[in-house]
C-alpha cells in the first residue's frame, strides 16, 4: 500500500520566500523541528502550492461536480487520480469565472522592510452598489507527504480524533503539522501557518480509468525536474528515456536553489509547467511514481509529474516543446 498525507495550511502572516510555491525543502526542514529524528528521516515532502480560499467548481475530470463555496479553503474527498491535482495547478483553473480570476492568479505582493512578500490575504474593492465595499480572500498552502517507511504516516494520528472512513481528523493544538513557519524573517513572525485540514490517500485504491482507457499520453511537470545539482552526493542526470523529447536544449530551464543551514546550492532544472510526450507503456505506474516524484531531490518536492491522456481532438497537447524563456 502506497499512501500520501495531504495537508492544507492557512497562511496567518505574509510569506517571504519562493514566489511560486513553498519548497519541499522548506517544508521538510520545518517538520524536522517537531518530529523525532527516526520519523523525520523517512519523510518526503512535496512543494506547497498557494491556493486562494474562493468559490470554485470541480473540473470536468474530477470525480465530483458542482460549485462549492470557499472551495480553496479545505481538502475535498479524493476518489480518482485526477482529484489529487485540484490544488496543484498554479493558475487555479477551478476558480469560478465570476470571481476575480486574473487578480487571484497573480499573488498580491506587499513589501516588508524593503523585501517583497506574498500577502496572506488579498483585499479587493467591489462596485459601489455591492453589499460590501471590499472582498477579502485568504490564502492557503497545499502540500502532501509520503514516507519511505509506510508505518510513519499518518503524522498526528495519536494526537487527533479519528473520523473514518475518510482518514480525516479534527486538529488540536498538539498536532505535529500545526504551527509551522516558512520563508524568511520567521523570527519576526512571517510565514506562520495554521493546519486547516489533513487526510490520507491510498494511491493504489484510486480510480485510474482515464489512464487505463487512454491510448496516448502527455506528461506535465507539476514541479521542476532537477538535471544538475551543486548539492553534495547528487548525481547529474539526463531527461528520462520515457519522455518524448526531440532536443533537450529546447526544454525551458530554470535555476532553483536548495538551502541547507547557511549554505546555498544551485540546481539546474526543467521548469515546472513544461509539457512533454510520453514514450512509456505503463501510464498508471508512471502516474503513481510521478506522485512520489522522480529524479534528484525528489525527497524535497522536485520531480512531481502528472500523466494526462491525449484528448482525441488534441486540445490538451502541445505540438512543439516550448522554447526557452527568459527568467521572470
Amino acid at each position: 500500500m502506497t499512501r500520501i498525507q495531504q495537508i492544507h495550511w492557512e497562511l496567518d502572516m505574509d510569506y517571504l520566500g519562493h514566489p511560486y510555491y513553498v519548497s519541499g525543502n522548506a517544508i521538510y526542514h520545518a517538520l524536522g523541528m517537531q518530529l523525532e529524528h527516526d520519523v523525520h528521516r523517512h519523510i518526503n515532502a512535496s512543494h506547497g502550492m498557494f491556493v486562494p480560499g474562493q468559490f470554485g467548481t470541480f473540473p470536468e475530470e474530477h470525480s465530483q461536480s458542482g460549485i462549492r463555496p470557499y472551495m480553496g479553503s479545505s481538502l475535498p474527498d479524493v476518489e480518482s487520480y485526477d482529484d489529487l491535482f485540484l490544488f496543484r495547478c498554479p493558475d487555479n483553473p477551478w476558480l469560478l469565472d465570476t470571481r476575480p480570476r486574473d487578480g487571484l492568479n497573480a499573488h498580491d505582493i506587499r513589501f516588508q522592510s524593503g523585501m517583497p512578500a506574498l500577502a496572506h490575504e488579498t483585499i479587493m474593492g467591489r462596485p459601489d452598489d455591492a453589499r460590501k465595499q471590499q472582498q477579502t480572500t485568504r490564502w492557503y498552502v497545499n502540500a502532501y507527504l509520503h514516507a519511505d517507511n509506510p508505518d510513519v504516516l499518518p503524522l498526528g494520528e495519536d494526537s487527533v480524533a479519528a473520523s473514518p472512513p475518510r482518514n480525516r481528523w479534527s486538529v488540536n493544538a498538539d498536532h505535529p503539522l500545526d504551527g509551522h513557519q516558512f520563508g524568511g524573517k520567521r523570527n519576526y513572525g512571517y510565514g506562520t501557518t495554521t493546519l486547516i485540514d489533513t487526510q490520507v490517500v491510498d494511491l493504489e485504491s484510486l480510480d485510474y480509468s482515464r489512464l487505463e482507457d487512454g491510448e496516448e499520453f502527455i506528461l506535465e511537470l507539476v514541479t521542476p525536474f532537477v538535471l544538475r545539482s551543486e548539492y553534495p552526493k547528487a548525481n547529474n542526470v539526463d531527461v528520462p528515456w520515457w519522455w518524448s523529447v526531440d532536443d533537450e536544449a529546447q526544454l525551458r530551464k530554470r535555476l532553483e536553489k536548495v538551502i541547507e543551514g547557511g549554505d546555498v546550492y544551485e540546481l539546474e532544472t526543467v521548469d515546472h509547467g513544461v509539457v512533454v510526450g510520453y514514450d512509456g507503456d505503463r501510464p498508471v505506474e508512471t502516474a503513481m511514481s510521478g506522485l512520489t516524484r522522480v529524479g534528484n531531490h525528489s525527497k524535497y518536492g522536485f520531480g512531481e509529474l502528472r500523466v494526462k491522456p491525449v484528448i482525441p481532438d488534441g486540445t490538451n497537447i502541445k505540438k512543439q516543446i516550448e522554447k526557452p524563456k527568459s527568467e521572470h
